[in-house]
Parts: structure tokens; C-alpha cells; sequence
């Protein structure tokens, strides 16, 4: 659990008790936690997917079933359900102990007391990610800039990420003029993250690979930050930035909330300037969560069901085919099997359970990053290895679209026909054939979004 001030004097007489020529362990910079040691691992075989006309619409594996879906706050069977969740409190909760547990320490509002700030954009998880149901998408977006010299990009003075709130009014940060990359990103869901967390990276590899080259997708390879070193396929965050969800949880507590973890111990600065644990601003030691909440936000989300669908009638039904036939799901997926149970992934750090192997899900993504002509100019880091996701977003899934009236990464469309015709670049083939349909057919695509 997290520290408290009490820590705070008894860390400060151990840090000036450290003789001078004592050589401390050296910390890992931001972008040094992006670099891995060696490639991706194999996860077993690819697994069954289907694209139209590219592979069978029938599975014919006789192990697999169909993921559990619903907005209704029950586990998906990873975790147990736990005690009744009105009963938990911040002096009871164990967050590795049940769904119900991870979802009170997701929900839990942070204080400053606890390690909120200094600077952040919310105080707790579920403040952006709540609709239906804890776990969901929001309205909430988040604000990153830049700029770009000679096809390089340079971050912001405190990194891409613009923190929109502070314990203290002299650090909030703020925009500067020369940083004329900018965008927002909008909140994800995160329910059935683990059933996507347990697609093989084979699985992914072999999706990219039949794809056509002009809409082949890019798997990117990112380090497990609690695995063995060794990197993995991308899928969690608009740029793929993530491999596992306690990586993507590790990150999000320190950037979104400002708490720090064994995984991310160095607070953000605002705009360059230091105000971490030592200065006025901040009176709780890091790491202030030694990892049970990351670890417990992990479990929650590992545990959620998918979003399950609306109605289906025969509109919907038949704007799924012509969704399918125009090419909407070479990269919006359909159909996706995760890896067989027992299956060691994330770098060595997680073995997929009965609960989450063998699913077959039904995402409508690919998990892979492309150009469709609304990259935000901002890759995963500004380092080479990096570069080429500029100009890249994430497939977005869509299972759960109805429950958003905010679409595309930044947010800034409002209809699914403004969002369709928003697709450019690798896309830009699809939409001139959705436009080439009739308005019968338009309309019927539109009733299969409005299902998922």
C-alpha cells in the first residue's frame, strides 16, 4: 500500500546517513524504461481471427468459447467477486484479493496526504474511465504537446504530457508557445483488457501479416516493465505504448495521478522543474505505492467482462457484412481467439488463466498501430526506435461504441459518419467505398456502430 509522512523523517535521516562515496543504484530514466533488452518472446501458436475475405469465419478449434460481456460490475471469473462491495474501506481493502477489492482501489479518490500530485489529471481511475460501469471510457481527455525539427520531435519541457491540475497554484503547467504539436487523447476503455492483454503476440504478428500491404498494420515491440527485460507486442494506449496492464497501470498512476511505484519512482516535473519528495510540494516519499495498487488495478481490469452488444436486427446484421465487404474490418477485427491457458507471456511475469484462455472476443481492432491520417505527431518516445509512430494511432476497438458520443483518439468527432470520413492514409480506399454505397447501406453501417 501507499506510504504515508510519517515515513518522511525517517527517509531523510537514512538519505544523509549514506556515506558520501557510497555508490547508489542508478534509476532508470523515462526513456530508458521504453528500451527493452532483447525481442519479443514466442507466445505459443497464432490463434484463430477473422478478417472478410481473408480467412474462415469459422473456428474450428473445439477449446475455445466466447469471452463473458456485460456493463454489470461481475467478474469475469480471473478473480474472485470478493465481499460484498459496500462492505470494503480503505482499512480493509486488500487489493490483490478480489474484483471487487481492485475495483474499490480503482475507484479510490487520492489526497495529496497519499501521494496525489503535485501535478495530475485526476484522483483516481475511475474518474476516466466510468462509462457504464468502473472500467469504461469518458468524456476525459488528455493533453500532450510538442514540436517537430527536421522531422525530429522534441517533448514539452516536463515531457509530452501536460498535467491539467496541481496541489499548488504557482506549478501548474502550461502550454508554450513554440510547442506547436498539439492534441488531446481521449480516455480508453479498460474494460476486457484482459482478455486483449492475453492475445499472443503471434496472434498479432499473424493478424498484421495478412493484411494487405497498403493497410498493413505496424507491431510495435515495447518492453514489459515488470517481465524479464525482454519486449512485447504493444496494444494498451493510443500509441501501443504498453505491453501488460500492470505496465499500463505503473504508467497511468504516475502520469495521470502523480503516484510513484517501484515500476515509475521519479515524480513528473512541471515544466522542467523538480518538485518531487524534498521540496514543498510534495511530503510523501517515493515510491509512495509499493505496487499493491498497480497490482490491484491489474487485477480489476483482468477480471472485467467485455462490453457486451445493443439490439442486433436485420440492419444491423447486414450493416456488419457491408461494414466487412468495404474493408472496415481488415483493421477493425472482428473476431479474435487469445492465447491457450497456461501460455507464459508479458516477459515471463504473467501466465494466461482459464478465465481469459482460449476466448474468443470480439473487439473490432487489430491492436496494431496505423497511418490513417490523424496521427497526433507524437511517437511513444522521441527516440529513433520510436519515430515511425508519429504519424500512427491505434486501431481503436469498438466494442462499446455506443457508450461514447466523443469519438477518434482526440475526441473530436461527434457522428460515426463525421469519424468515417475523418479516415485518411491507410483508410482513405474504405471510405470511398463507404461513400460509394448507397444511402441504405451508409445507414445500415451506421446501425451496426450504434450495436457495439
Amino acid at each position: 500500500m501507499r506510504c504515508t509522512v510519517l515515513g518522511t523523517l525517517t527517509l531523510i535521516a537514512a538519505v544523509f546517513a549514506v556515506p558520501a562515496h557510497a555508490k547508489l543504484p542508478l534509476r532508470k530514466t523515462k526513456a530508458e524504461r521504453f528500451l527493452s533488452t532483447g525481442p519479443a518472446r514466442p507466445e505459443g501458436p497464432a490463434k484463430w481471427f477473422y478478417i472478410e475475405g481473408i480467412t474462415s469465419p469459422v473456428n474450428n478449434s473445439p477449446s475455445s468459447s466466447p469471452a463473458k460481456t456485460g456493463f454489470d460490475n461481475l467478474t469475469n471469473g480471473f478473480a474472485a467477486q470478493g465481499p460484498d462491495f459496500d462492505t470494503i474501506t480503505a482499512d480493509n481493502v486488500v487489493p490483490t484479493r478480489s474484483f471487487n477489492d481492485g475495483r474499490f482501489v480503482f475507484e479510490e479518490t487520492e489526497t495529496a496526504a497519499l501521494g496525489l500530485g503535485p501535478i495530475y489529471n485526476a484522483q483516481s481511475c475511475g474518474a476516466c474511465h466510468q462509462n457504464v460501469v468502473t472500467g469504461g471510457a469518458s468524456q476525459i481527455a488528455e493533453h500532450r504537446t510538442g514540436h517537430t525539427e527536421d522531422d525530429m520531435f522534441f517533448e514539452s519541457l516536463g515531457g509530452s504530457l501536460i498535467q491539467s491540475r496541481s496541489t499548488f497554484p504557482d506549478i501548474v503547467e502550461h502550454v508554450i508557445d513554440t510547442d506547436e504539436t498539439r492534441t488531446f487523447r481521449m480516455s480508453t476503455n479498460t474494460l476486457g483488457n484482459g482478455y486483449i492483454e492475453c492475445i499472443s503476440d503471434s496472434t498479432l504478428k499473424a493478424i498484421r501479416d495478412a493484411q494487405p500491404q497498403a493497410m498493413r498494420g505496424t507491431a510495435i515491440e515495447v518492453p514489459v516493465l515488470e517481465g524479464d527485460g525482454t519486449a512485447g507486442i504493444g496494444r494498451f494506449g493510443w500509441k501501443c505504448q504498453h505491453r501488460s496492464l500492470v505496465s499500463f497501470s505503473a504508467d497511468a498512476y504516475a502520469n495521470e495521478m502523480g503516484v510513484t511505484s517501484p515500476l515509475f519512482p521519479d515524480e513528473n516535473t512541471s515544466s522542467g522543474t523538480f518538485v518531487g519528495f524534498g521540496t514543498e510540494y510534495d511530503p510523501v516519499p517515493d515510491p509512495e505505492d509499493d505496487g499493491d495498487d498497480i497490482e490491484g488495478f491489474a487485477l480489476f481490469m483482468r477480471s472485467t467482462k467485455a462490453p457486451s452488444r445493443g439490439p442486433i436486427d436485420d440492419d444491423v446484421r447486414n450493416g456488419e457484412k457491408r461494414f466487412n465487404q468495404i474493408g472496415c474490418g481488415t483493421c477493425h477485427v472482428g473476431s479474435i481467439t487469445t492465447a491457450s491457458a497456461g501460455t507464459v507471456i508479458n516477459g515471463g511475469a504473467f501466465v494466461v488463466p482459464t478465465a481469459l484462455g482460449d476466448k474468443i472476443i470480439r473487439p473490432f481492432s487489430d491492436f496494431l498501430l496505423h497511418d490513417i491520417g490523424t496521427g497526433d505527431g507524437i511517437p511513444i518516445q522521441p527516440l529513433p526506435e520510436f519515430a515511425g509512430t508519429a504519424k500512427q494511432i491505434r486501431t481503436a476497438p469498438l466494442w462499446g461504441l455506443r457508450t461514447r458520443n466523443r469519438l477518434m483518439h482526440d475526441g473530436l468527432s461527434f457522428t460515426f459518419r463525421d469519424a468515417i470520413q475523418r479516415h485518411e492514409g491507410q483508410a482513405a480506399d474504405v471510405v470511398r467505398q463507404f461513400n460509394g454505397l448507397t444511402p441504405t447501406d451508409q445507414d445500415r453501417v451506421v446501425a451496426f456502430l450504434q450495436s457495439l
